[in-house]
């Protein structure tokens, strides 16, 4: 049985949805003002970045000084209104984003020589205008499993771009799927889909039509829930994101970023589906995988 720590439990002292993570007041407002300013001048610095292309030969600090000093300025060079937005955000709010900012990092390093690009991220939080924010002109797309919760973050940031999802797993029933999904061959890779036709568990119903149809250059995978036994777990985005990178048509590799591998599921699943030879980075909680596309319909595994 996949057991969740009660520690990883305790550590993840989430709001209602879980979220994100809010700082104690009693810590006091010295504390939280320090860390509201930290992350919101770090997150200015990246969005400057991904605003300002690099100029050969030249230092993204000299970037910017020519553009302060009236240079000329094209269209993908300007500040777009998410990202406005997201500061804003983030400069008045207690709330930080769950990741770490060395996690962060990986991620926007990625999106930075990608963007614009489509980007599917599984979650939907305190941190998604930021993810938005950091692929400027690109397509961002959230897949959540709480409607209500939709409607909360919608009302406060219209701009996001946010589907429902249907979730069939239960976090304990991850042993046996992981040990039956073979008997099934919509799981299979080259079979597997991701229709509401398809008879694999591990599959996800109702998929919108956009979100099945789009190649997806970047795939960050932080939800659903996965720390009690009757929550969904993130097989089935794990498996969902698998798919979708080996489906890949177009050139290149499909970027996929998992979270809370720290955490049984995560790290067994992304050993069965992701795999460990397209393993190419981590940092704390979370790992990257460059997956290629796949032609080969009759494989039997997909590691």
């Amino acid at each position: 049985m996949f057991d969740e720590n009660k520690a990883d439990m305790k550590k993840r002292h989430l709001d209602s949805d879980g979220k994100g993570r809010r700082l104690p007041l009693h810590k006091g407002w010295l504390v939280t003002i320090s860390a509201a300013f930290l992350f919101t001048a770090t997150l200015l610095l990246l969005l400057l970045l991904t605003a300002t292309p690099l100029v050969p030969g030249r230092s993204a600090a000299t970037a910017v000084s020519l553009l302060g000093r009236g240079g000329s300025v094209s269209s993908s060079q300007v500040t777009t209104p998410t990202q406005l937005q997201a500061i804003l955000h983030y400069a008045t709010s207690r709330v930080v984003p769950q990741q770490s900012l060395a996690e962060i990092s990986l991620c926007f390093n990625v999106l930075r020589e990608a963007a614009p690009c489509n980007f599917l991220v599984f979650g939907l939080g305190h941190d998604s205008l930021m993810w938005a924010a950091l692929n400027p002109r690109g397509t961002t797309v959230f897949l959540e499993e709480g409607e209500s919760w939709i409607r909360s973050v919608i009302t406060k940031a219209p701009s996001l771009h946010a589907f429902h999802v249907h979730y069939p797993t239960r976090l304990a029933e991850a042993n046996e799927l992981l040990a039956t999904y073979r008997d099934e061959r919509d799981c299979m890779p080259g079979h597997a889909g991701m229709g509401g036709e398809s008879r694999c568990r591990l599959a996800l119903p109702g998929l919108p039509e956009e979100v099945r149809e789009k190649q997806w250059d970047v795939i960050m995978i932080d939800a659903p829930r996965g720390y009690f036994a009757e929550a969904p777990g993130r097989m089935g985005a794990i498996f969902t994101a698998a798919v979708m990178a080996r489906g890949r048509t177009g050139e290149g590799v499909t970027h996929v970023f998992l979270h809370d591998v720290n955490r049984r599921v995560e790290r067994a699943y992304a050993k069965e589906f992701l795999c460990m030879k397209n393993k190419v980075e981590g940092v704390g909680r979370l790992w990257h995988f460059e997956i290629p596309p796949s032609s080969n319909v009759n494989a039997t595994r997909f590691c």
